[in-house]
C-alpha cells in the first residue's frame, strides 16, 4: 500500500493524520475462537478506556452514531471569538500595511466621484489575504495563530480529522467574502456568533458549510 498522502482536494484526510477517527473495531461480536495467533480466547481482558471519555470513536454503547464520540470537548464560544479577534487583527495589520504600500488605504465619496476603483482593490487585497490565511493554515494543522494561542482547532465533523484544502476553502470563502465586500464585522459576528446559540456541535455558519466542528487542542 502507497504510504504517500492523498492529493489536494481527493476529500480524504491523510493516513498519517494523528487526529483522525481508527476505523470501528468489532467488540463483542463473533465467536472467542476467532482470536489471532498467540491469543488467549479466555482472556477477558477490558480494554484501556477510549481518549475524552465516551464510547471509542462511536464504535457502540451510548454514544454510537454521535459523531464527536472520541474526540476532544467542543471549544467554547468565547474562546473562539478570542481565537478569531487575535486572527483579525494579525491579518488587519498585513492588510494595512500592503494598501497603503498601494495607495488603496482611503476612498472618497465627496463631490461628483466615487473612487470605486480603490474601493474594489482594497476589498479584493482583504477577501484574499484573510482566505489565504485561514485556509493554508488550518489545512496544514488545522489551526490558525489564534486558535493555536487559546489551544483550539478544526476539525471534521465525521473524521475528527484536519480538514482538507477543498473544506477549508468553503469555509474560509463564507466567512470572509461578506466581510470583505459588504458586510464586515456585522457577517463576522453573525457568522462566528452562530455557534454560541447552535446545538449540539457549536457551528458557526462557515462551520455548517464545511462540515466542520472547533474542538479543544489542549
Amino acid at each position: 500500500m502507497s504510504t504517500e498522502p492523498p492529493p489536494t482536494g481527493s476529500g480524504q484526510p491523510p493516513d498519517d493524520d494523528p487526529f483522525r477517527k481508527p476505523p470501528p473495531t468489532n467488540q463483542g461480536g463473533g465467536s472467542p475462537y476467532d482470536s489471532g495467533p498467540g491469543q488467549n480466547p479466555y482472556d477477558n481482558t477490558a480494554p484501556p478506556p477510549p481518549p475524552y471519555g465516551g464510547t471509542p470513536y462511536g464504535a457502540g454503547g451510548p454514544g454510537q452514531g454521535d459523531p464527536l464520540a472520541g474526540m476532544p470537548p467542543l471549544a467554547e464560544s468565547g474562546r473562539r471569538v478570542l481565537a478569531r479577534i487575535i486572527d483579525m487583527i494579525l491579518v488587519g495589520i498585513v492588510v494595512g500595511l500592503l494598501s497603503w504600500a498601494f495607495d488603496i488605504t482611503s476612498f472618497s465619496t465627496d463631490g461628483d466621484s466615487i473612487n470605486a476603483g480603490k474601493q474594489a482593490g482594497s476589498s479584493i487585497l482583504t477577501a484574499v489575504l484573510y482566505i489565504a490565511y485561514d485556509v493554508f493554515l488550518t489545512a496544514r494543522t488545522g489551526q490558525t495563530l489564534g486558535k493555536r494561542l487559546m489551544k483550539l482547532r478544526v476539525a471534521n465533523l465525521d473524521n475528527g480529522a484536519t480538514p482538507n484544502m477543498q473544506a477549508n476553502l468553503i469555509r474560509a470563502l463564507v466567512l470572509w467574502v461578506p466581510f470583505a465586500f459588504c458586510c464586515a464585522c456585522i457577517w463576522t459576528a453573525i457568522c462566528g456568533g452562530w455557534s454560541f446559540f447552535d446545538k449540539p456541535y457549536k457551528q458557526g455558519l462557515h462551520d455548517k458549510a464545511a462540515k466542520t466542528v472547533v474542538v479543544s487542542s489542549g
